[in-house]
This record gives C-alpha cells, structure tokens and sequence, in this order.
C-alpha cells in the first residue's frame, strides 16, 4: 500500500423509497446507478423490484435544495425491463443493479446491469448517447485464457462497471477496462482458476482493447485478460468483496468504492436474512489499477440507522454510484435495506 488517507463519509437523506402504493416497487427501490446527462441534470437508475422479485431500471430526476445538496427524485419511468431472454429464468426476471459510466473515448453512456438469467446472475451492457434513451449491447463474455483452466462464462457475475478512461492493458495497449466479480463456483462446486489460492467471491478486472470499441461497439462484449484484483481481508468482509461504484479518478489513482459482506450466505435464497454489507473504498493505481495502493482498514459506511438495519434485506449498506462535487467531495448513493436508496458524503484526506 502507497497511499495513506484518512477518508470520511457522512449521511445526507434517504432520497428515495418504494411507493407502497405501486406494485412495481412492493419490494423497494435500491442500488442506483448515477449520471449527470449532457446538460448537466443528475439522474438516478434504480433498480426497482416488484413481487417475486421481478426487478426493473428506473430513471430518476435527482432534485436539489438551494446549498446544492441532494434531497429529492422525480420519477421518470423505466429505461430497461426484463424482456430478453438473457433477463429471465423459471422463477423470476431482472435487469438489476446498473452501474453507469461515461466513457469519452466513445462518446458513449455504459451502463452495466446483471440480468438474472436461466444460468443465474450475468453481466449485461446498454448504451445511451444523452443517459434517457438506452439500447442494449447484450451479455458479454469472457475469452478462454488456458493458464487459469477455468472458463469465465460459466460463473454467476455481477458488480460490474467501467472505468471513464482507457487504461493500459498488460501488453501496453490502450483498453477499457471492466471491474466484475466472478463467483467461484460451477454447479454448487467450488472451482478456482489455477494459481488463486482465495475461493471466496473477489474483484477481478477485465480489458477490451479500445481501437477495436471505437470500431464497433459490439466488441465491447467480449472481455480479455483476467487478473484477480484483491479479495476479502478484514472481518466486516469476511465473507465476500464486490466492486461498488465505478472508479473516479483523484490526485491518489482510481477511487472505487466496494462493499464488504459478513455473515451467513444461504444459498440459492434471493433474499438473505443472515448478512451484513458494509462500504469502503479502494484507491487503484492510475497507470495499473490491478493494483491496489489504499484499502480503508475500516467500513466508511455501516448499517447503522434503521433504514439500514431493516428492509427486504436487513442490515445492507450497499454503494452504486458517486457523483464527484466542485468542492472536491463526492455523494455517495447507496442501497439501503433493500428497499431504499441514501445519499452519503465523502472527503478524502490525505493524512
């Protein structure tokens, strides 16, 4: 580690919560995905979940008070619905848990959302040029590196996101680069890639070079050199490690936030009764971020107030989307509960 701060983050509101009144939301609004459109208006994605879990992307309107802070959503409709194939399976459907990125070098929005699919949870790309009117690119997929001798695509994924700038890959060329976290598990089975001694879920980054984007964006669904990032190491991450929200990057390298999850997983249960998810941030290195130069020891962010510690699932503080402030801050949106979504603020501090 490289980088030493002291980070701090404070609760502003609850901005949004699940209209009781409306089918769509009985099982809440949660983890959104953020992005300031061309105009400059901040919109929220929220995945939005109905009975059976049945879960949609919402849009939202963030509206702010007169010291610019964040205390209200006008709810706009849906920009993704589970009507594809790769979206359902014999129980449910989702398109769940977007992640939002603008990435300059395409002139493009990226959203990146799991679809709760026939073999479980994938990970699935949309675009937009204006972030109101999305198209879908499709699940992507991983391509076969032998020395790992495990196949990517058969694993449940999700946490996915890109970072705004191409970075290099590890043959020097410029490439976007996909955060994701991969389920070491096949059939019930544990099965890691050769050489991981870790078996617990963890962050691994993906590249996709950029030439070949720029081309045709279709190429961006097919990923490339797999690196594990980190894994769990702290107690409040006992249990597993996902990215959080995609990487902004700061004067220290890449900050992404991430969660933490304690507990008890039971599996093939949706909703879990028995977990904690906290939220930390991670600072990558700017010119490797499959390095890591900072880890807060510490959750920034616990389930602390009620919101937090009750909900479809209780106790789960879980971050989605940053939206860096002129000051130097950033807010910080994050699911609560399962149910609803807060707004926290973050300084960082170098110490």
């Amino acid at each position: 580690m490289d980088v030493t701060l002291n980070p701090r983050m404070r609760r502003l509101s609850t901005i949004m919560r699940g209209d009781p009144a409306n089918s769509d939301e009985v099982l809440g609004v949660l983890n959104p995905a953020a992005a300031r459109s061309p105009d400059g208006t901040l919109y929220l994605f929220p995945r939005i979940v109905a009975a059976g879990n049945y879960s949609r992307i919402g849009i939202a309107r963030v509206v702010f008070d007169d010291q610019g802070d964040p205390v209200a959503v006008e709810r706009m409709g849906y920009v993704l619905e589970p009507t594809e194939s790769y979206e359902r399976n014999a129980r449910t459907a989702g398109c769940e848990d977007p992640r939002i990125t603008y990435v300059e070098a395409l002139g493009r929005y990226v959203m990146a959302y799991t679809a709760y699919g026939p073999l479980g949870p994938r990970i699935a790309l949309a675009v937009s040029s204006d972030a109101l009117h999305w198209e879908r690119l499709g699940p992507i997929t991983f391509s076969f590196l032998p020395h790992w001798r495990v196949d990517f695509n058969l694993y449940d994924n999700k946490d996915a996101f890109l970072f705004p700038e191409p970075v290099r890959d590890p043959q020097g060329r410029p490439a976007l680069a996909l955060i994701h976290r991969p389920a070491h598990m096949q059939g019930g089975i544990p099965v890691v890639p050769d050489g991981i001694v870790e078996s617990r879920a963890s962050i691994w980054i993906s590249y996709c070079p950029l030439d070949r984007v720029q081309a045709d964006l279709a190429e961006m669904l097919i990923w490339r050199d797999h690196h594990f990032v980190t894994g769990p190491q702290a107690p409040w991450e006992e249990v597993k490690i996902g990215g959080g929200a995609p990487p902004v990057r700061t004067p220290y390298g890449w900050m992404m936030l991430y969660h933490g999850v304690s507990g008890t997983i039971i599996e093939q249960t949706d909703h879990q009764p028995f977990v904690r998810y906290c939220a930390g941030i991670m600072i990558l290195d700017a010119d490797d971020p499959r390095q890591v130069v900072y880890r807060s020891p510490e959750p920034l962010l616990a389930p602390d107030i009620e919101e937090e510690r009750t909900g479809v699932v209780p106790n789960v503080v879980f971050p989605t989307a940053v939206d860096p402030r002129a000051d130097g801050t950033y807010d910080v949106y994050y699911g609560m509960g399962d149910a609803a979504i807060g707004v926290a603020r973050l300084a960082l501090h170098a110490m």
